[in-house]
């Protein structure tokens, strides 16, 4: 294979080879991405290499190891996440903020699935993972805690039902395991939730 990155000739403009070293940086990324949405959930370099058209030691010499290169997948996804569901509500009142929170909970986690996946395969190897698996839960917590009323965010039980049905693992349990389409797990757990804050009164 030709290795596009290692073919400029001797000479060419300082600006002209950083370009192609943050093109074929982006290149490997987004190869690695799109093999995970292919459904790969374990990826060789030898497979990022050929997708992203470059060398085997271009995708060394960008990352380390193929642990840096799901991080650098992990921390796409994440920066996706934070984006969706930090956007504020359009709803005023908590229960329909938290309707609102199902809604969106459901639409990015449908499209980070196969991230996630291929992420969770390969956490128990990685620190790096763990971490940010981690504090990506943390995110979730503190936004579903910032929309419930007292009553509810200091309920360590209910509290606690909530933050697990409003997770990407019932998500993908209920997609997966359990076979459900897209819209009949978000009404599983508008159905959950629904459950879990019937006798609470409004704020």
């Amino acid at each position: 294979m030709t290795d596009r990155d290692d073919a400029a000739g001797e000479g060419a403009p300082l600006d002209g080879r950083r370009q192609r070293t943050v093109d074929s940086r982006a290149r490997i990324i987004a190869a690695m991405m799109d093999l995970a949405r292919a459904g790969h959930i374990t990826v060789s370099a030898e497979l990022v290499a050929e997708t992203a058209n470059v060398g085997l030691r271009t995708v060394f010499r960008h990352f380390k190891d193929m642990d840096s290169l799901y991080r650098e997948m992990s921390l796409a996804v994440e920066a996706r996440l934070r984006e969706e569901v930090s956007l504020a509500f359009a709803a005023t009142g908590w229960r329909q903020q938290v309707r609102e929170l199902v809604g969106r909970r459901a639409e990015v986690f449908e499209k980070i699935t196969p991230f996630k996946r291929a992420e969770a395969a390969h956490r128990h190897r990685s620190k790096w993972l763990d971490q940010d698996a981690a504090r990506l839960t943390t995110l979730l917590r503190e936004i579903l805690r910032g929309v419930l009323p007292p009553a509810v965010a200091d309920d360590p039980i209910r509290f606690e039902a909530l933050d697990l049905s409003l997770s990407f693992e019932a998500w993908d349990r209920l997609r997966r395991e359990q076979g459900l389409d897209s819209a009949q797990a978000r009404r599983v757990l508008n159905g959950l939730v629904d459950a879990l804050l019937a006798d609470v009164a409004e704020a």
